[in-house]
Parts: C-alpha cells; structure tokens; sequence
C-alpha cells in the first residue's frame, strides 16, 4: 500500500508514551503493564504462575507487534483483518478481567490505577495461598483465551514502521474559512450570483424570496451559504444560520432558531411543543425583516414542518437552504415561497490549482518544479471537489516532498471523483489520511464519530475524553498530557479532517466540528473495528449481539429510545446521550466505565445516579447544566480513579463528604452556592477549583486550601448570600483565612474573583508571583493596586476601576508578558460643570513611555463614567485588537479645538476595532462614529471597524 513507502516520527514531546489505548491495539498495551507488574521480582512468590504470565504476555507482545505493523495495511485481507478485530476485543475483556479481579480485593486504600499498589493490597488481604489460587485460575483463563485467538491465526506478518514529524499548532491556512470573501478560492462569482438571486425585485416583492442550493457533498455548499449570510445579515432585524443534518430533532432545531431570532435563549429550555414553537417563530417574525439560512437538509418531511415557522408576508425577507437533493431543492423553492435552485459546481483548473498550492506552498510559483507534473494529476482526479483537494493537500503536506511518494498517492486514488462526484472516490482519499495517522491519533479521530451530525464539539471535552479513555497519556501529569492533547486536535485541524470553530480572540480555536462526508467514513471505520457503537441512528444501528466499546445514543424522531436488550454493557468505556428523548439506562449495567457525560440531559433526575458510585473505573463525570439533579450519593468518594467532576449549571448545594476521598481528582467545577466538606486538603492532585463561595464555606475548609499546593486555578465569589446575624464579624474572619491561604499556594496560574474589592485591595499583597490570569468581578477599586506591579508573570488582567488615572497605567504598563488587558471604569465625577469651568476630569495618555511591550488586546469600557483615554505617539506598539465602549456625551476632555479624537493612528500595529458608542443625542452619537470612521480609515493598516 501506499503509507508503507510514508516515514515519519512520533509527537515530539519527551515524556509522552505510547497510547495506552488505541483503536489499533485495543487494550493491549495496558493488559502487558499489568502482566508484567505479575511477573516482576515483587512476586516470585508466585512460581506455579509466574511462567504462565510469561508465557502469555511473549504471545501477547506478538500480537501487539503484528497488529501494529497490520495497522499500515490500508486493505489487508478478510483473515487478518477478522483475526485483527478478535485481538483488539480479546485485550478488553483481558484488561476488563484483570480489573474485577483486583477490585474483588481492593480494599480502596491503594492508588486505582497501580497495578502494583492493589496487588500487594490483595497479599495482605488474602493470604498466600488464597491469592494464588486467584490469581492463577486469572491467568490460566487469559492464556486460554490467547491461545484460541492465536490458533485461529497461523502466522504473524511484519512490514517496517513508517513515521513523521507533526506540526503541533493550528496552521493559519486551515482557518481560511474565516477569512474575508476576497481570500477564499473561487467564491466570489457564486456568492454574487447567489446575492442576486436573493435580492433581484426584493424591494418590490411581497413574498419571502429563498434561495436552494443544491449539489455534491464536498462542493462547498456551506461555506458559498456562510459567505452570503455574513455579507447579508447586517441589513436584516433578524439573523439565524443552523444546520438540519440527516436525523433532525426538529424541537431542537425550533428551539435553537427562537433563540437566534430572538436573541434570548430557548434551546436548553423544555417550551412548548412543535406547533407551539412554530407559532411563537412565526408571531416573532411577523413584522420583520428576516434572513434564515437552513444548512444541510436531507429530507422534504423535514422542510415541510420547518417552514411553517416563516412568514410568507415579511417583505424582504429571504432565506437559503442547502441540499444535496434536487427533491428536497424543489421543495423548498415551491409556493409559498419565490424561491430559486442555484447549482453549485465544481472548482475549475485555474481555482483548484489556486486552492492545492496555496495549502501545500503558499503560492502555485514556489512548488518544486519535480513535483509539478503529479500535481496536475492528482488535482485532475480531485474533478474540482473542494474537500478532496483539501483532503489531499492535507494528506501531501505530511509526507516527503518527493515525486515517488507523491506518484503512489496519485495511483492510490482512482479515477471514481472523475467519473462522478461518488462517495467512494472521497472515501479512498480519506481513507489513505487515515491509514497515515499514527496510532494514537486514528483512535482520537474515531471518537468524532460518538457525536451526531453537524454537532460542534467543545476541545475542552474531547481532550477530557482521550484522557479518560487513555487514548493519550504522559507520566507528566494532567496537565502536560492535555496539552499534548491540544496539539493532536491541532494536528487533525492540519490534516483537514475536522474543520476548526472560529478562533476567539486570542486566535484559539475551541471548539470543531467534521463535514459529512467525513463523519460518514470515520463512522464506518469506528464499526468495522468496534470502536464506538451508535443507537438511534436509523441507518447505523448494529448487531444487537456487539460486547460495546463506546455506547452513543442519539434520540432523533424517536418518541422514546432504548438501549436494545440485546447489547453487552458490562464492558463499555463511554456512555454519551445525545436529545431529550433518551431513556436512561440503570448504571449498575456499565462497570467498567471510563467516560460519562449527561452534559445537558435535561431528563436526568438523581435516581439515575443512585449506581453510579459503582463505577470504579470512572474517570470523567460531567453533570453540566443538569438542573434537576440536587443532590450526589453519599458514596461518591468510592470513584477513586475520578479526574474531572464537572456540576456547573445542576441544583447541587452540598457535595457529600466522602468526595475528600477522590485522591485523584484534578478538575473539580461546582456552582457558586455550593458547600464544600472539611478534609479537602486530602485533595492533593486537585489543580482546578471552580468557583467557591467563601462566607458559604467551614472555617475548616479555608484554612485547608492552602495545602491544595497543586492548585492551578481556583475561582472566589465573596457575595454574602447570608443573612443571618453576626454573619459580617463571621465574614470577616473567612476573609482574612482566604487572604492567608492565596499567599501561600505558589503554584497557582489563574484567580477569579467575584465581588470582594476590598480583597482585591492592597490586603492582597504579596501574591503568587506564578500568577498567569486575574480577572475581577463585580468589585470596583479606586486604582490599581501597587502589588500588581509585581506579577512579572501575568499575562491577562481584568479590572474594575472608579476612574482611570495615569499613574494606574504605569503600573499596568511595566508589566513585561500582559498581552490582554480588560478595564470597566464604573464610576466617575460628572462633567455636567458650568461652561465656565474646565470639566473635573484628568485625561489620561498613553504614549511610548508608558510600556505596554507585549499588549495585543485591550478593552476599555467608560459606557458610565467619563471617557478620558487618549492614545499618543509610540502608544501600546504591539495591540492590534481594540476594543472600545463610552458615552458620547461624556468626551468633551478628548478633543482639541472641539474636536473628537481618541488618538486611534497612534496605534501602530491595530488590525480591529470594536466600537459601541451609547448617549441620548443621537447628532452627537453619529458625529462621533463619524470621527472614528475616519480615524479607521486613515490608519495605514486600515484595520477592520465594527461599529455600533
């Protein structure tokens, strides 16, 4: 095959291991750690066994081998690839086994996860011979098992390992959906014609005009649909772009669309049924100018129930709709709306060459003049299919630049794109990035295919899940291992297999999402091996006789969907629920269970936890927004192995005492009125803490915080939601523990604070010099504190100030790595003053002198207090994202000769403005954006302006 002849290394980060889990090996790895801690020197004890542990792990490591080398076979034959499947499900059943047995005699007291720790724990517990006798009839069922594997498989092939050097950060090209029209390949003559469609006779029109697209899967349908939106919506009172996907739940859908039109939020809400929802759309947009875009529909019965939510009558408003089906096309453009099918086509030579060089090189002129010849044959193939060039330069772009490599690509390809837009020929090219993957990476992509169609995938949780399942590991610690967990999605991002969310503001992508086609193979690929099974996805649904890896339940249409009785839970490592419409399997059916996440499960009530401290492999335990859980079972802290507890947004205000046990916890996320346990310094991996509610808390509680010397980031709201008598001398004290224990935990990075501005005083002084982030809440201070001056290492700062003052920006100014800077100025002297004085205000200018050498954003926000920043000559050299809100009555400082001007040229680097510029003299408002208008336009950089 074509990825033999490929080379490249492993991720280059010292500590890490190869996957523990993997969807090449299965458990295998983790099965050999625990075999061999057996066979160790520890145990000679054991001689009747210890030769049949040998025995077993020498077959085991070479099956590990060749399942490994197998693993770069991209078609190998029916025998190898069913043996293959055979030892991937022998290794979890052995490493189920191996855990049950320990847990059978674990008394709790051991760390979980080392093997080690629980045998010498079953020694003492068992006796000798007791132990033995267990352990043996352990091992001799293992071997049995490998043996009959083994059999069925006579020979063990090897191929040589192939490996390459990764990039580790988002490349800036796969965000080039996110750039300007201009910058996209070959979109500008389709959107103007698209535009036209929506816009000919509108002002004359009195029906809705829509607008179908309709072509191909990987022409671009959504990015030509995105494009016009974003040019279009500013000049509409209500905007809304969603995707439909192949299984809708329409009350969703309805849900999610009142939400976007009306600005407030109904999709986590259980309002109204589909008739009542379609009517509280419809009465919303009634008198309004409307623009809809409707992404991705696969069925005419779904267009049919979404389109009673439009109003035909809503002159000038326009909707758009993507299909891949000329049917459901038709539908869509029939009465009662004007409607128009524009078909989308493929790219031309001159846009796909464009498109592929520009990914692979920046520019066609600096491709290599040896590979300019299979270039053109594989664009040719690619028949001008966006995704499968991108695909395909995703693929070149981490092989060797050389022709040889690069003509085995080509012939791998086929010739099924130029015949026709088939998926086969765009499973082939996915398939060759695929099998190019290293291990641990193919098992992260697998993942993808847990979630449903057009979902956006949160980083944050999909990192959390490899962790768990141990897909990605280091001996560093948490948080090492989730960083090497961002650089593999980054490196998915580079590999054009998923499609980054928009970067926020300090250019970090977050969240992803996959194109369908893409979903389609990475689904098969997870069925084949067994790597996640799916219920409630019509067309997905398997044998109901599958041992589940990974359970996905995804309610559609469905009234009511239920795990099939047939299916094998015991052994299942994650369990996610996707639609309100799931019904909740009892937990004591998932033993072994690694992954759990009800975040959002509206349905879930605490009954359905009442099992779940059974858990005992449980790592990832998130509640998230689950309301109508109050309260957590006594026995939480019998989930030893648990890292991340997340029970932000759920009706849980006293957290069990036993959760001091959970010695491995990491990450533990709770609401603001919540009451912590005394014990908590027993907590000693614990390194995010979020967000405490300290008069709620024990004494004892706070003054054991400052053992937590793990602590990362911790979060204090100080509102007093007491009030009881003698609750301020009570307070007082709490404060002056919590002030003790902060300025002793010299590890922390991030601090939060809600509501304590006489905390955020000088009484603070000294902090933690390791402080990266400090952001204050509702608690306005007179200056910036000098103590701040000392945090070398902070890099974002927010405050809330009574008045800005030059001598609080030479503070913040020293401050050598802040690259994000946030000011609410809260309160300030009028300058309703007669017009004989000079106004009571002190203009404050920020020039060369004043530092700032790494600032990239700013944010300054005087809506309610005098408006006296000025920027001067060499102001803030590096900020290039301005952010600016004050009220236009409240300027007069500002100007020279009556003139408006916040100095805006003098930021030498400003790429975007953000404005909104509030007061009740509309001339004097307009007046203003006029300045700042111009001011934007005759900065050298002509920054992007958006003004309100």
């Amino acid at each position: 095959g074509i990825v033999s002849a490929f080379i490249h290394t492993s991720l280059p980060f010292e500590t890490m291991e190869v996957a523990l889990v993997s969807a090449v090996t299965g458990a295998l790895k983790p099965v050999l750690a625990k075999l061999g801690a057996l066979a160790g020197d520890e145990y000679k004890r054991f001689k009747g066994v210890r030769g049949d542990i040998e025995s077993l792990t020498r077959e085991l490591a070479a099956m590990e081998a060749f399942l490994l080398k197998m693993s770069e076979e991209e078609d190998p034959e029916v025998q190898d690839k069913v043996w293959m499947n055979e030892v991937r499900e022998l290794s979890y059943d052995m490493e189920d086994s191996i855990d049950d047995f320990m847990k059978s005699v674990d008394n709790g007291d051991t760390k979980p996860d080392g093997f080690l720790e629980k045998l010498k724990s079953s020694l003492g517990k068992l006796g000798k011979m007791k132990a033995r006798r267990r352990i043996g009839n352990e091992i001799a069922d293992l071997k049995k098992q490998t043996i009959e594997v083994a059999a069925r498989n006579a020979r063990y092939k090897a191929r040589e390992a192939f490996s390459k050097a990764k990039n580790t950060t988002v490349d800036p090209r796969a965000l080039a959906i996110f750039q300007h029209a201009s910058e996209l390949v070959g979109i500008d003559e389709p959107k103007a014609e698209v535009i036209k469609l929506l816009t000919e006779g509108v002002s004359t029109q009195e029906q809705v005009k829509l607008v179908s697209i309709v072509g191909a899967g990987g022409l671009g349908k959504t990015t030509l649909a995105n494009q016009v939106y974003q040019d279009l919506k500013g000049k509409f009172d209500c905007q809304a772009f969603l995707s439909v996907s192949r299984n809708p739940d329409i009350m969703n859908i309805l849900r999610t669309i009142l939400s976007a039109v009306s600005g407030q939020l109904y999709a986590n809400t259980e309002a109204g049924s589909i008739q009542q929802l379609i009517i509280q759309i419809s009465d919303f947009l009634a008198d309004k100018r409307y623009f809809v875009v409707l992404d991705d529909i696969w069925d005419i019965d779904t267009w049919h129930a979404l389109k009673l939510a439009f109003p035909v009558t809503s002159s000038g408003s326009i909707i758009i709709t993507t299909t891949r089906i000329n049917d459901v096309a038709e539908s869509c453009r029939s009465r009662p709306f004007s409607g128009e099918m524009y078909c989308i086509s493929p790219l031309g030579m001159v846009h796909s060459r464009q498109l592929f060089y520009t990914r692979l090189f920046n520019s066609q002129e600096n491709c290599p003049s040896y590979l300019k010849e299979v270039s053109e044959h594989i664009l040719q193939k690619c028949a001008g299919l966006p995704l499968a060039i991108i695909a395909i330069s995703g693929l070149l772009d981490n092989i060797e630049k050389a022709e040889g490599c690069w003509k085995q690509v080509e012939d791998s390809i086929g010739r099924a794109l130029q015949r026709n837009h088939s998926i086969e020929g765009m499973m082939k090219i996915l398939s060759l990035s695929y099998f190019e993957l290293p291990a641990h990476l193919r098992s992260c992509l697998l993942c993808f295919s847990i979630f449903p169609e057009d979902s956006i995938i949160q980083k944050k949780v999909l990192i959390n899940r490899w962790i768990a399942e141990r897909l990605i590991h280091t001996e560093a610690g948490y948080s090492k291992t989730y960083e090497f967990g961002e650089r593999c999605f980054n490196e998915l991002i580079n590999k054009s297999l998923i499609q980054p969310g928009e970067p926020d503001r300090f250019d970090r992508v977050m969240s992803c999402r996959l194109h369908d086609t893409i979903l389609d193979f990475i689904i098969s690929k997870s069925i084949e091996e067994n790597f996640v099974t799916l219920v409630g996805v019509p067309s997905l649904m398997v044998g109901t006789q599958s041992k589940v890896r990974r359970l996905s339940l995804q309610a559609g249409k469905q009234e009511e969907l239920i795990v099939p009785r047939g299916l094998v839970l015991s052994h299942v490592r994650s369990l996610d629920l996707f639609g309100t419409a799931v019904k909740i399997p009892s937990m004591d059916k998932f033993r072994h269970l690694r992954f759990l996440d009800f975040d959002g499960c509206r349905q879930l009530e605490n009954h359905h936890l009442e099992n779940v401290c059974r858990l005992f492999q449980l790592r990832y335990l998130s509640l998230q927004g689950v309301e109508k859980v109050s309260k957590l079972p006594e026995q939480m802290g019998r989930l030893w192995c648990l890292e991340v507890l997340n029970l932000i947004g759920t009706s849980v205000c006293e957290l069990p005492a036993s959760i001091v046990n959970l010695k491995r916890l990491v990450h533990l996320l709770i609401n603001t009125n919540a009451t912590l346990p005394g014990g908590i310094c027993k907590l000693q991996a614990l390194e995010k803490l979020n967000a405490v509610t300290v008069y709620n808390q024990s004494f004892n509680f706070l003054q054991e915080l400052e053992q937590l010397q793990s602590l990362k980031a911790l979060a204090l709201d100080f509102e007093d939601y007491s009030s009881a008598d003698g609750a301020d001398a009570e307070n007082e004290s709490k404060k002056t523990i919590i002030v003790a224990s902060l300025k002793s935990l010299g590890n922390l990075l991030s601090l939060t604070v809600w509501d304590g501005p006489e905390l955020v005083g000088e009484s603070l002084c000294p902090m933690p010099l390791s402080l990266r982030k400090l952001a204050v809440w509702r608690s306005i201070i007179p200056h910036v504190p000098k103590w701040v001056g000392s945090l070398v290492n902070l890099q974002k700062l927010r405050l809330e100030l009574v008045r800005a003052e030059q001598k609080d920006f030479y503070i913040l100014g020293g401050l050598p790595v802040l690259h994000y800077l946030a000011l609410n100025i809260e309160e300030s002297e009028t300058i309703n003053t007669p017009s004989t004085e000079e106004p009571k205000v002190t203009r404050v200018i920020v020039c060369g002198e004043v530092g700032f050498p790494c600032l990239r954003i700013f944010n300054y926000d005087s809506t309610f207090a005098v408006m006296n920043l000025t920027f001067a000559a060499g102001a803030m050299p590096k900020v290039d994202d301005l952010l600016i809100k004050f009220d236009a009555e409240k300027t007069e400082s500002l100007g020279t000769g009556g003139a408006f001007d916040l100095g805006i040229e003098n930021l030498p680097s400003l790429v975007k403005i953000r404005c909104r510029v509030w007061g009740d003299d509309s001339s004097r408002v307009e007046a203003e954006k006029v300045a700042i208008r111009e001011a934007a336009n005759a900065h050298p950089n002509r920054p992007t302006l958006y003004l309100r």
